[in-house]
């Protein structure tokens, strides 16, 4: 079973697509050239910014095939998969939903990695007890999922800016926390296989000595396979053909 991880952060609010924002972009696609994965997008609220700041860098062909944005419930379920009861009972933002539109495009575009983001950017809730400004952002690979949530105050359109701005710190955060782990995980590999040839060296030297001590009481090593007198390979006795006996 894949792991869900739920997070609630601060963030601040971007009014503008400015410096941070892009360099945010810039962090994220070194992290996927640096391992030539790709990515995609699922967008809901944001429709389809998150996917025009990343794409928005030169050479996106190599990491980025393609995006959905799905404001419907019914795109939602026809193209990532969203379970309807879901959306029926809950709604189209929370963790759950998120989790599944992030996974729902990856496993359909075949990327490494997928972000998703489902929120209220308002300026009102529409048949929605929710509050303006919530959002979730799903991060989904193949061995792992999160979702994180904030809730953030402006106008439509800072909160759309400010939605872009998280989902992009959070895939790097949790790209980074999955780097650890990977490491980790390796390094524990390595450990354990070091430990196991440690034992094995100690268990055959322990043979050894066994072998040796048992070697060394054995009670043929005392006993005479010659008669009294004779060394092994005397032949006195033996009459050979052809030759007279004395």
């Amino acid at each position: 079973m894949i792991p869900l991880y739920i997070q609630e952060v601060a963030a601040p609010v971007c009014t503008t697509m400015d410096e941070e924002v892009q360099a945010l972009a810039a962090r994220l696609v070194r992290r996927l050239k640096e391992v030539r994965a790709t990515i995609t997008i699922a967008e809901s609220c944001t429709g389809g910014l998150l996917a025009s700041t990343l794409t928005d860098i030169s050479g996106a062909s190599e990491w980025f095939n393609q995006s959905w944005v799905c404001y419907s419930y019914e795109s939602k379920i026809r193209e990532l998969n969203v379970q309807p009861e879901l959306l029926e009972s809950k709604g189209a933002v929370n963790a759950t939903v998120a989790i599944q539109m992030a996974e729902g495009a990856r496993e359909r575009s075949g990327a490494d990695i997928a972000i998703s983001i489902t929120g209220i950017a308002g300026p009102m809730a529409e048949n929605s007890k929710k509050p303006v400004g919530l959002v979730y952002v799903g991060i989904a690979s193949a061995h792992w999922a999160n979702a994180e949530s904030v809730q953030m105050g402006g106008t439509r359109l800072e909160n759309k800016i400010s939605f872009v701005h998280f989902a992009l710190q959070s895939a790097i955060d949790c790209w980074d926390k999955a780097k650890v782990r990977q490491e980790d995980a390796i390094a524990e590999k390595k450990k354990a296989a070091a430990d196991a040839a440690v034992e094995m060296a100690k268990s055959e030297a322990a043979k050894a000595r066994r072998a040796a001590e048992a070697a060394a009481e054995s009670p043929w090593q005392d006993e005479s396979w010659q008669d009294t007198g004779k060394a092994i390979g005397d032949d006195m006795d033996v009459a050979w053909q052809g030759e007279p006996e004395s």
